[in-house]
């Protein structure tokens, strides 16, 4: 195997935070490419298990337990805040898609609290969002890319935010965590590559049917209100999962991060 093929079938994707809008939608679009998926989700257990049974409703679930073919589906409940929940989910990883870790890593799962004014964080909150948004990617990535090395193939998509770019309708806490996300991206890019790695990041803004922005109305009045973007609407979050597809399916695109706001800056 190596990083010229972009094939997906038969390969393992680990997507955090899949409960959620964009999660549950890269989860959608990679399955019907026959990804097998190892899904987590923090608290929505309900939602998993609704997405689960979606998935397996638009591909049949395996007669046998014994095809070695047959996908398969997992689902995990995992605090990307704790080392020791994501220590547990690479051990049932290799016990239940008998791999040492994901062939794809989209690492999703994030905090984003509205503080506009650095006056109003906290030094909690501060630490709190690097750790869920930052911290979490750097660990993942740790532990995924040995077996990624190992096989001469990886791919690893984080979801960072226009607020990386200085946009945004977020407070400087926010910002920071994507912003070292998007460098965290640039040096793993330049590091792996020679590893059949690829390492990017979609950067979306003002994304509806998310946790962090439900409708238009939670915007209103800020600058992600849809009548300072261009192109009228919110964006979907089948739109992300199209750019994340792209990325897995392209191996000769590493390094890069796409802005996907609508022409919003």
């Amino acid at each position: 195997m190596t990083g010229t093929e972009n094939v997906l079938a038969g390969k393992l994707a680990l997507i955090t935070g899949a409960s959620g809008g964009i999660g549950a939608a890269c989860a959608r679009h990679l399955w019907l490419k026959n990804v097998d998926l190892a899904l987590t989700y923090s608290s929505n257990e309900n939602k998993i298990i609704k997405l689960e049974d979606e998935l397996w409703a638009l591909r049949p679930r395996p007669e046998s337990s014994d095809d070695s073919s047959a996908p398969v589906i997992s689902t995990h409940k995992v605090d990307v805040g704790s080392l020791q929940d994501m220590e547990r989910l690479f051990r049932s990883i290799k016990e239940l898609h008998n791999k040492d870790g994901p062939d794809i890593l989209i690492s999703n799962a994030g905090h984003g609290k509205r503080i506009p004014n650095i006056a109003d964080i906290s030094v909690e909150e501060f630490d709190y969002t690097i750790s869920i948004n930052l911290r979490a990617a750097f660990i993942l990535s740790k532990f995924s890319i040995p077996h990624m090395a190992a096989q001469k193939w990886g791919r690893i998509i984080y979801v960072s935010s226009l607020a990386a770019h200085g946009g945004g309708i977020n407070g400087c806490h926010y910002a920071a965590s994507k912003a070292g996300l998007h460098g965290l991206m640039k040096n793993l890019a330049n590091k792996h590559a020679k590893d059949g790695i690829t390492v990017n990041d979609v950067a979306p803004a003002m994304i509806g049917e998310t946790g962090m922005i439900p409708d238009e109305k939670f915007v209103e009045g800020t600058p992600g209100d849809v009548r300072n973007i261009p192109v009228g609407r919110l964006g979907q979050p089948h739109e992300v999962a199209n750019v994340v597809v792209m990325f897995c399916q392209t191996g000769y695109l590493t390094g890069q991060s796409v802005l996907l706001s609508g022409g919003l800056k």
